[in-house]
């Protein structure tokens, strides 16, 4: 049955090509989708599914109303899936490789400039608050791994933080002095914490109360502070922005592409067209 062999991709995905567990889950509730308009159409074996059918799912989900990135995601779900049957040779061939990828309009990422930086880390800030938003920006974290790092992910003494990305994937980032000197003034908050609440956690940031830091603490504390210099923004604005400054100012590619922890360059390469767009509006703003 198509639901045993979603089930089997599932566990591909996981044990051999090491997804983050919210990318699994996310594939397999798209394949769960394709799976009920087959059985709609009366398809219940993997050698049934033809370019057709494919197509007439493509047309029902936008009949529906789904947006073009929903679409297309769910197309990368199919595709992958049958790709690994017909590799496992559970099909003969791929009925999805002919069908055509819809085009999206690439959407340039929201960055903040070197000033606006500026202005945040002149802010009175809390220890905590300062801390984590160094970080962030010095080494273009994700929320969810600078929630989850541990005392014992930094070594200050010669400026490194290893964390765990997506898939499970470990990358070594270096830290500029300024953040470390913030985690040096931090780490002697948390020392008090952790005496006056008996604590054993090696959970790097703890907030006043003992509790650890949660990705939405983070989400809160940058939209507030972003709020105070009359723009919008979220932890990954803060990644965004990492890496566009890098590249503004000279930094390889490929480098770049390591330290945000991209599997594909091309993820990283966005970044390229947000540098031209902002170079562009430098030039226009001075020559009107």
């Amino acid at each position: 049955m198509l639901i045993h062999k979603i089930a089997e991709f599932s566990e591909y995905n996981t044990a051999e090509r090491g997804l983050a567990q919210n990318t699994v889950e996310a594939y397999q509730r798209d394949l769960e989708d394709f799976c009920d308009f087959l059985n709609s159409q009366n398809i219940d074996d993997e050698n049934e599914i033809t370019r057709i059918h494919i197509s007439l799912y493509i047309k029902n989900l936008r009949e529906k109303g789904f947006k073009p990135t929903s679409v297309v995601r769910k197309i990368a779900a199919i595709r992958g899936w049958l790709s690994w049957m017909n590799i496992n040779g559970y099909i003969k061939t791929n009925p999805a490789l002919s069908v055509e990828h819809p085009k999206l309009a690439q959407k340039l990422p929201n960055v903040l400039t070197i000033e606006d930086i500026e202005k945040i880390l002149s802010f009175n800030l809390t220890i905590l608050e300062r801390s984590v938003f160094e970080l962030l920006y010095a080494c273009g974290l994700r929320v969810s791994e600078l929630s989850g790092l541990k005392i014992n992910n930094i070594d200050l003494q010669s400026g490194f933080v290893r964390c765990i990305g997506k898939g499970s994937k470990e990358r070594i980032i270096p830290v500029g002095q300024q953040a470390i000197e913030s985690i040096k003034t931090y780490l002697k908050e948390r020392d008090y914490i952790c005496k006056k609440f008996d604590l054993k956690t090696k959970i790097l940031f703890l907030r006043p109360n003992g509790k650890e830091i949660t990705r939405q603490d983070v989400y809160n504390f940058i939209k507030k502070i972003v709020a105070e210099i009359g723009k919008k923004a979220s932890p990954h604005t803060i990644r965004h922005s990492f890496a566009t400054h890098l590249l503004e100012n000279g930094a390889d590619l490929r480098v770049v592409q390591e330290l945000l922890g991209h599997s594909d360059v091309a993820t990283t390469q966005i970044y390229t067209h947000v540098s031209k767009k902002r170079l562009k509006e430098v030039y226009f703003s001075i020559n009107g």
